[in-house]
């Protein structure tokens, strides 16, 4: 079953430029993006940082309005949703922050952070049902029912991360949008973290577009991957094939910039990182968005966009010379 599917989707920003008399323009972030999500599938979208990854995440559950494109949820146009209709529907698709302490209110004890969702969601639920969902969505993620008399100062990285997780699955979501979710923890908490989702997933059968720049953590949990350089999708694959065989450059540029654990390898690796920086998004490049760091650029891809193509088994990718 699709639960999403979106199609050409843009997103930017209103800025502002320094005169008085200047108006106010659109900056593009996230350009023409396409793809479909199943039931209980999860979806890695892969990138350095400000290639547009957290914004695409937020503009999937319409907390950022898309300038361009369509985003469906089972079939319905998001855009089109009346706003009560929308805001009821919200306990299908949830989002689980990069910063687990930040999105914890510290005024809060943890069983009404947890809880606090069910009052918009299921307005008919008493306290105290309300307490005891939110103690069954901490149980879910490995937390006691003490917790819920607890405040966030009081919580370990991995454990605020937890909360974060059983609030995002106590409204019983269909779809959750991970963004960075473990990037901010410590290695060993971060398998503790993948493991839980993929375990929930197991057990509730959610979807989840998982996005993040660790290669490594995608691999773990991951059906499909798409890589995003500056805005646009330059690659998509079934995980196996992709981590076997990247078609695009960037692609095999991001992962030969992975770490190696053995340091005799890691030395033998020196010079494959990935060269160069990103290009400004104030001045995109007219080309292909990874020519400036491309090793087997040509003049055609300063100069002419490649197209998404089609490679057959689910596999895509926007480079002007991918033979396969």
């Amino acid at each position: 079953m699709t639960l999403l599917k979106v199609h050409a989707l843009d997103v930017g920003y209103q800025i502002v430029g320094a005169g008085v008399f200047s108006r106010p323009r659109n900056l593009p972030i996230v350009h023409d993006v396409s793809f479909a999500l199943e039931k209980s599938r999860t979806l890695g979208v892969v990138g350095e940082s400000g290639c547009g990854k957290s914004t695409l995440g937020r503009a999937l559950l319409r907390l950022i309005k898309p300038t361009g494109g369509v985003v469906l949820w089972k079939g319905e146009d998001m855009a089109a949703m009346p706003a009560e209709t929308l805001r009821r529907r919200r306990s299908e698709f949830q989002i689980i922050f990069q910063d687990p302490v930040a999105a914890l209110d510290p005024r809060m004890t943890l069983g009404r952070i947890v809880s606090r969702p069910l009052a918009t969601f299921e307005p008919g639920l008493s306290r105290a049902e309300q307490s005891v969902r939110a103690i069954e969505a901490l149980g879910r993620v490995g937390l006691s029912a003490d917790f819920a008399g607890r405040y966030p100062h009081e919580l370990s990285g991995g454990q605020a991360q937890r909360v974060g997780i059983a609030r995002a699955i106590v409204g019983k979501p269909e779809l959750i949008i991970c963004d960075e979710p473990v990037s901010a923890l410590d290695v060993s908490i971060q398998a503790q973290v993948v493991n839980l989702l993929m375990d929930l997933q197991d057990q509730l059968g959610v979807a989840l577009v998982f996005i993040s720049h660790n290669l490594s953590v995608v691999r773990h949990i991951s059906h499909e991957v798409m890589v995003m350089c500056l805005g646009r999708v330059v690659e998509t694959a079934p995980r196996d094939a992709f981590y076997a065989r990247p078609l695009h450059p960037y692609s095999l540029a991001l992962m030969q910039a992975v770490p190696e654990p053995d340091p005799r390898r890691e030395k033998g690796r020196i010079g494959q990182s990935l060269p160069g920086e990103l290009p400004s998004v104030l001045n995109p490049p007219a080309g292909c968005v990874f020519a400036s760091r491309c090793p087997l650029a040509q003049s055609r891809c300063q100069t002419e966009r490649p197209e998404l193509r089609d490679f057959g088994a689910g596999r895509a990718a926007a480079c002007h010379f991918i033979e396969v």
